[in-house]
């Protein structure tokens, strides 16, 4: 499932330049995550980095994009252009 980031942002930044997928950016009050570039790092990492650098923990699961890990591996492929 791809990550979101939610209103216990601080604005920080820490996140951003941790993904290696490059799906963080900054948004209007905070920041936000691209669904379709997240893969909770999955072929990276094995932990989402921008949860384990957030000091507020505002990086959490989104529900509204719940994927298995098939499916984030399969995410990655279609990114890398594989």
């Amino acid at each position: 499932m791809a990550l979101i980031i939610n209103e216990e942002c601080i604005n920080c930044g820490a996140c951003e330049p941790e993904c290696p997928n490059e799906a963080i950016s900054a948004g209007d009050e905070l920041y936000v995550i691209n669904p379709d570039k997240c893969t909770e790092c999955v072929g990276h990492f094995d932990e989402p980095q921008c949860a384990a650098v957030c000091p507020v923990d505002a990086c959490v699961p989104d529900p509204d994009h719940k994927e298995s890990r098939e499916e984030l591996e399969a995410k990655l492929q279609k990114i890398k252009g594989e």
